[in-house]
């Protein structure tokens, strides 16, 4: 297929290209470079970002003639956490819901017959108790509440010439050329590494479930070659049921993964009403082919041995080069980009 990737130059568009060329796709992409110059490593250590026909485009801007000859579109581009939901409230909901619905519907009428959307785990907010995708949804932040609202209007535009699916990953971990360290654990194995303390922002009694990114890569590829009928306005949720932990269980991973670390816990530490717990067993049931690789262990060992090689440090993964939010609240200030996170120059 002829496949479209929003948001391919992000953190996990940068490993799902790579896959979808291996499979046979043909792939290009659509990408604002908002996160230009944040790359970690180099092709040694990650891949490197990949080289493929694309627009450089906001999202918010998308038209018929960037679908044109495509079987299929990815929709990966979104403000992609909480920090960056309330930067700004009503831009993440322009974006991740609105903008979102919009390439729904200029797909629908390019003839574009899959439209597989990124969704998360977030909508399920403080459900706290085990969830499916049966579950009611109690999104608590701007983040979650856009994918929601996403979710459902799109969800609206099905029929039997447009047919979309919607992926709920976990929490992704994991190295990528576009390396996010606002995840729980990227971001715990980093501060071991540069400091040999592992800072809990929380009391670490929150639920999370976490994937690694080759993890729902091999999601969306598995889904894109399914039969049609298996996953038409399916939604699922992306991992392993298995791969559910309290935060205060991934800070022992770590501990046993870094030498020397040790566990601390930040002077305004507390609770974290963003706790739920997955059951990821629908996909696999439903589209055999998803076989899931990696667990928490393994990833940190990964992100271990790539911080070594990188050399990271702290001033880097907490500052402006690393930092989603500060990345672009600096190119705010210094006028690259305007309030709405449009380029004002190329």
């Amino acid at each position: 297929m002829h496949v479209l990737v929003t948001g391919h130059k992000g953190y996990i568009g940068t490993v799902i290209v790579p896959m979808l060329q291996a499979a046979g796709h043909e792939v290009t992409g659509l990408d604002s470079d908002l996160f230009e110059g944040c790359i970690f490593g180099d092709q040694s250590v990650t891949g490197g970002i990949p080289d493929i026909p694309y627009t450089r485009k906001d999202v918010r801007e998308a038209d018929l003639s960037d679908l044109k000859g495509c079987d299929a579109v990815i929709h990966l581009c979104a403000l992609s956490n909480d920090p960056l939901g309330y930067f700004d409230p009503e831009m993440t909901y322009s974006i991740n819901h609105e903008a979102s619905v919009n390439l729904a519907k200029l797909s629908k009428k390019a003839g574009v017959k899959r439209f597989i959307f990124t969704s998360s785990c977030s909508v399920y907010g403080d459900s706290g108790a085990d969830v499916t995708e049966e579950s009611g949804t109690h999104p608590i932040t701007p983040y979650g509440i856009s994918k929601m609202r996403a979710e459902r209007d799109i969800s609206r535009l099905a029929d039997s010439k447009f047919s979309p699916t919607f992926l709920r990953p976990g929490t992704a971990y994991g190295v990528s050329p576009m390396l996010r360290f606002d995840l729980v654990l990227n971001n715990l194995v980093a501060w071991a590494y540069t400091t040999g303390i592992i800072l809990l922002k929380s009391d670490g009694m929150a639920w999370r479930p976490i994937v690694h990114i080759e993890d729902i890569s091999r999601a969306f590829t598995t889904v894109l070659n399914a039969p049609i009928d298996l996953v038409h306005n399916q939604v699922f949720n992306v991992g392993i049921t298995e791969e559910n932990y309290q935060v205060r269980e991934l800070a022992e991973i770590v501990k046993e993964t870094v030498p020397g670390s040790h566990i601390q816990y930040a002077k305004d530490a507390g609770p974290d009403k963003r706790s739920y717990r997955v059951d990821f067993s629908k996909l696999s049931h439903t589209v055999h082919e998803f076989k899931p690789q990696w667990n928490a262990r393994r990833g940190a060992k990964q992100l271990y041995d790539a911080y070594k090689i990188v050399g990271i440090a702290l001033e880097e993964f907490e500052g402006p080069r690393y930092r989603r939010i500060t990345h672009l609240e600096n190119n705010v200030r210094t006028g690259r980009l305007d309030k709405t996170l449009r380029w004002r120059v190329s």
